[in-house]
């Protein structure tokens, strides 16, 4: 529509192709005749026996689209567990499980993975491919009755725990998560590709790391239960918690490897914005803390900043829910802010990279035609802020950027210019 929007989209789509889940495979993954490289090591396939394939997270159908078009008959089973339907597979079971609560499909498709994980020996390799939302999905709690954890999931989120948080305790409430994946595949060599989502690239955060040693424990995770209050809401006793796997010999034979994160993104999108003349600075990759502050702080720096000036950040903020019902993301959140410093000549986005910010869309634009749109419609965001229902702003006054599910996710990405 302007300028200043077609540059700010250029340089949102140049991070989304550069972390493009398959071309990331693809530029990861190499097979020589027996011989597969990846990420700097190699395994010799005819040394090896069973070969199984294990797909994880909101990236899981597109990185296993690729993998097989790359290993073929090489696999010799494997499991694929998404958030969105996947592609029929000869070799392969495929899960579309919920997301961001469990439930019984996620429960059947963690129990399919650990089905297929059984029996292996030292001759055999797993290759894992990890990605975010794949905490929500390896639900696999000691009891299969057991549904505390949407309780407090709903509980934690709404009080504004950070991600980091909200794994801690994850990882102590299923079967799956903390390393029990790498228990489950031992003895065979185990080799984990990891998308990274998270803020710092913890490995064992990411997807509640489900291939990596924790070193957290039962204690760490009531400690973040009552700093948020929850046993007021649900006693910890019908939590179910259990400690994760500490043995160091599950461990021995497991490599994991962050293959992208919102690094790339960031590089792309300053190498985009530095072509169409702007002088982009990288602020971050490790962006947190209350949206409604951070988008704030971004647009006063903004306001500062020279003419011809591109300032990007990659992180998760959180948001404190306020009253019930409410729609909307974090990434809305943070540029509807945003809307009451914006001056004429600024733009700044806010998006989530998986394409779902709490809903339908990704993220939206704060900028004075968002402004003028909300003053013509007779709408005050904060009015939507205080009752977190942001999305409902957004759908009456327009300009969320809508992409749909992108299979890739390596946080949050922010885009502020100065025309």
């Amino acid at each position: 529509m302007t300028d200043a929007r077609r540059a700010l989209l250029t340089i949102a789509e140049a991070g989304l192709t550069a972390i493009d889940t398959e071309r990331v495979v693809r530029e990861t993954v190499r097979l020589d005749g027996d011989i597969l490289s990846y990420d700097g090591e190699t395994i010799d396939f005819s040394q090896t026996g069973k070969i199984v394939f294990i797909a994880i997270g909101k990236c899981a159908a597109d990185a296993a689209m690729a993998i097989e078009s790359i290993l073929g008959d090489h696999i010799t089973r494997g499991v694929v567990v998404d958030v969105r339907v996947c592609p029929e597979s000869k070799r392969l079971k495929t899960f579309c499980g919920t997301h961001p609560l469990p439930s019984d499909e996620n429960l059947h498709a963690a129990e399919a993975i650990m089905e297929t994980l059984e029996g292996l020996t030292e001759r055999d390799a797993v290759l894992f491919v990890i990605s975010g939302g794949g905490s929500t999905l390896l639900f696999l709690p000691v009891d299969k009755r057991n549904r505390e954890e949407v309780t407090i999931f709903n509980a934690l989120t709404n009080a504004g725990a950070t991600i980091q948080e909200m794994n801690i305790v994850r990882r102590h409430l299923s079967l799956a998560r903390g390393g029990y994946l790498a228990k489950a595949a031992y003895p065979a060599r185990v080799i984990s590709l990891i998308m990274s989502d998270i803020p710092g690239d913890e490995l064992t955060a990411i997807a509640s790391g489900p291939t990596v040693k924790d070193i957290t424990t039962v204690e760490d995770a009531v400690g973040v239960l009552q700093k948020y209050d929850v046993p007021r809401i649900c006693p910890i006793e019908s939590y179910g918690l259990i400690e994760t796997p500490k043995d160091d010999k599950y461990f021995a034979r497991v490599t994991n490897h962050i293959v992208v994160s919102n690094k790339r993104a960031l590089e792309a999108m300053s190498a985009a914005a530095e072509k169409m003349g702007f002088h982009a600075t990288i602020r971050g990759a490790e962006l947190t803390g209350e949206a409604r502050e951070v988008g704030l702080a971004v647009a006063n720096e903004l306001r500062v900043a020279p003419r011809k000036t591109a300032l990007l950040w990659g992180g998760e903020t959180t948001v404190t829910v306020h009253g019930t019902g409410g729609r909307g993301g974090r990434n809305q959140e943070l540029s509807a802010v945003a809307l009451a410093v914006i001056q004429d000549g600024e733009e700044i986005l806010s998006l989530a990279s998986d394409g779902r910010d709490h809903g339908p869309c990704a993220g939206a634009i704060c900028d004075i035609m968002t402004k003028k749109a909300a003053m013509a419609a007779g709408l005050d965001a904060e009015t939507f802020l205080n009752k977190s229902d942001i999305y409902s702003f957004f759908e009456r006054v327009g300009n969320c950027v809508m992409t749909g599910d992108t299979g890739s996710n390596v946080s949050d990405l922010i885009i502020a210019l100065k025309m």
